[in-house]
């Protein structure tokens, strides 16, 4: 996929709108994660060393399009600044004529971080109003912000239809060439290792790869949905019992393409998630019981898979991997892909945050930011934010 690269720009005393994927964990005022904010910075360093005025945009929370304190991006300004190492203002607003004039006295090399786009109601709606108030802030827009290239908004749309020089950030540009590479001509044997708890949500992302991919490692709870459109039991186990056909679908599907899907031959179970876990001996989960966890002897099934692979996709836990009882499946997985000399990509916040407890994620290929955009671009859906930019 063709981008025009921030690298590729001569950004000199030109005022450039910098969005941002900015939208980070807080406990009142306190960020309690600022991985969002620091992969912000490569891009954010590159226009300053360029000699540009920079105005970063952000939404944070859901605001619902009116100010709210609650979710203004004034922690995120604090902290921004301090791993630039230099002042970072945050503006009253991200349009009008008190922002206007802020960034007209932006001096190359400054930094202004605009308040929340989501404070006006008119940004999810991709309102042509707002967009072109924010356009008239800058000379270049520079979308960085993959997280939410998925969406038609102001500050990821509007604004690139209406500014005159567009080009995508150096992690734009990263998430697009990873994941396109799994689409595109992918080393074979190509394995994805799938979760979470519903089949519904990765339907469509399993549909898609079924065109390129040579096996799937399903676990989590959507495991017992293809299980039980089988007729295998699963106990009192998640299920999305409206989905069973879809699931039967897929299976024949695969099976008409040679792709194999393999699924559990045994879990971890309890009554409940704070009951006592136990072992299953087989593929059966007896009434009264619940599938938290893949088992022993699935663990080992999918580390021989993973490690025969050349590239690999992860998305999805294998269980309740918040609880130390059942994780030990997803541990196996991130394990098993830290030691695979194979492409590999992680996506989805859950996978995120389980490579990130395992303290493996430096060694993963490439680690992707964009939650339901990874999805979205995996099930080979035009991402607005990105179209934007292909002009």
């Amino acid at each position: 996929m063709a981008l025009r690269s921030v690298n590729d720009l001569d950004l000199a005393g030109k005022r450039v709108l910098l969005r941002a994927d900015l939208n980070v964990p807080l406990e009142g005022t306190r960020i309690t994660d600022d991985t969002r904010i620091r992969e912000s910075l490569p891009t954010l360093r590159l226009c300053l060393a360029k000699g540009a005025r920079v105005l970063v945009a952000s939404h944070l929370g859901r605001p619902k399009g009116t100010r709210n304190d609650k979710y203004s991006l004034a922690p995120v300004a604090a902290r921004l600044g301090e791993l630039l190492g230099k002042p970072v203002r945050l503006a009253p607003d991200c349009v009008g004529p008190e922002v206007e004039r802020m960034a007209g006295e932006l001096a190359s090399g400054e930094v202004i971080l605009l308040e929340n786009t989501r404070f006006h109601a008119g940004e999810e709606k991709n309102d042509p109003a707002l967009a072109e108030q924010m356009a008239k802030l800058a000379d270049v827009f520079v979308n960085d912000a993959f997280g939410a290239a998925h969406r038609a908004h102001v500050s990821t749309v509007g604004v690139a239809e209406r500014i005159p020089e567009v080009a995508a950030g150096l992690l734009m540009q990263k998430e697009v060439d990873a994941l396109g590479r799994l689409l595109s001509n992918p080393e074979k044997p190509f394995c994805v290792v799938i979760g979470g708890a519903k089949v519904s949500d990765k339907m469509g992302v399993i549909r898609h790869l079924l065109g390129v991919v040579d096996e799937f490692l399903i676990g989590g709870a959507m495991a017992y949905t293809f299980l039980k459109a089988q007729g295998i039991a699963v106990g009192d186990s998640l299920v999305e019992n409206d989905r069973l056909d879809d699931a039967l679908a897929i299976l024949k599907a695969a099976k008409e393409k040679g792709v194999a899907i393999h699924l559990p031959v045994d879990h971890i179970i309890a009554s409940a998630p704070d009951a006592p876990p136990a072992t299953t001996p087989g593929v059966a989960i007896p009434d009264g019981q619940k599938g938290f966890d893949i088992g022993p002897q699935s663990v080992v099934l999918y580390q021989a898979r993973v490690a025969n692979a050349k590239t690999i996709l992860w998305n999805g836990p294998m269980g309740l991997f918040e609880n130390p009882a059942f994780a030990q499946g997803t541990r196996a997985v991130a394990d098993a892909l830290a030691a695979s000399s194979a492409f590999h990509v992680v996506g989805g916040g859950d996978s995120v945050a389980a490579l990130n407890q395992t303290g493996l994620a430096d060694r993963i290929a490439h680690v992707s930011t964009g939650g339901g955009a990874s999805l979205e671009f995996l099930e080979g859906r035009e991402l607005p934010g990105i179209k934007a930019l292909q002009r």
